[in-house]
């Protein structure tokens, strides 16, 4: 067993495990940690835990310190940096005539370099823009491109459901969303719809897919041919939450009638096939 505390450097990033160093650290404590790019300042979301040494990729980091007064200062002379950078940065990428959106900047806890994120539609050759920033700022520079999602998270607002964004509240990881589980989960493939303010699937279709891959397993797809107790026919609809399914008999005066899930055996499963329209909701998708 390793002991542990999981850090974070920002409000809803990834937690990072670190060695207490000996100290014994609650959650919300305010720390100094070594990283791969120097000394940065989190935020202990993970007190001190003992966990298996097979979850820890070794070595681990160590906690240097607790946040002290002169840390906190250091912190916020780097915002005042960071906003002035920014600004800065802006001017020179109307100058420069690039195409490119500065989304954030930030500044390392070492005040050893600047850290631009941006997104572009294609890629930007920003080596003078580069130049142009490390001879204004006497530091190191480094420019990111990121994601439509990442800028969402960074940013954050409110979705259709009126709540925080999922990204930004609380996902510490962007999951892999497909159109497949829109389709799935009965919903419009309507892009308007089913697509978040970033322009991507929203995350939350993600929460509620293992449900119904589970209710999948035990519904006969839409075009399967079943045998009931009214006889054999053709499922025209499914409904995955309440399990009925309406069947269209065999013979062309039938009339459909509802039943129930448990009330048919299957005799050939359906084939699910992907139209044009689902095809061209796939630049949806965040690769």
């Amino acid at each position: 067993m390793t002991e542990i505390v999981g850090v974070r450097f920002q409000n809803t990033g990834k937690v990072y495990y670190f060695s207490p160093n000996g100290l014994q650290l609650p959650m919300g404590t305010k720390v100094v940690v070594e990283t791969a790019r120097g000394l940065e300042c989190g935020t202990v979301s993970i007190p001190n835990r003992r966990i298996e040494s097979e979850s820890v990729v070794a070595p681990l980091k160590n906690v240097v310190r607790i946040m002290s007064p002169e840390d906190h200062r250091q912190v916020e002379q780097n915002a005042q940096k960071e906003k002035r950078a920014f600004s800065v940065c802006e001017q020179k990428i109307a100058q420069r005539g690039l195409k490119m959106k500065l989304v954030d900047v930030s500044c390392t806890f070492d005040n050893s370099k600047l850290l631009f994120y941006f997104t572009a539609d294609q890629r930007v050759d920003f080596r003078e823009l580069v130049k142009d920033l490390a001879s204004v700022f006497r530091m190191r520079i480094e420019l990111r491109q990121i994601g439509v999602r990442d800028e969402a998270k960074m940013f954050g607002g409110l979705g259709v459901c009126g709540r925080e964004f999922c990204c930004r509240g609380y996902l510490s990881d962007f999951q892999p969303v497909s159109i497949k589980m829109a389709k799935e989960q009965g919903l419009s493939l309507n892009p308007t719809k089913i697509s978040g303010t970033c322009g991507r699937l929203m995350c939350c279709l993600k929460h509620e897919q293992a449900m119904y891959e589970e209710l999948q397993k035990c519904t006969p797809r839409i075009g399967s041919i079943v045998r009931t107790p009214q006889g054999r026919g053709q499922v025209e609809d499914a409904n995955l939450i309440t399990g009925k399914l309406r069947i269209r008999p065999d013979g062309e005066d039938a009339v459909p009638y509802m039943i129930d899930r448990s009330e048919v055996e299957v005799l050939r499963e359906g084939r699910t096939r992907v139209s044009r329209e689902e095809k061209e909701l796939r630049r949806l998708e965040d690769k």
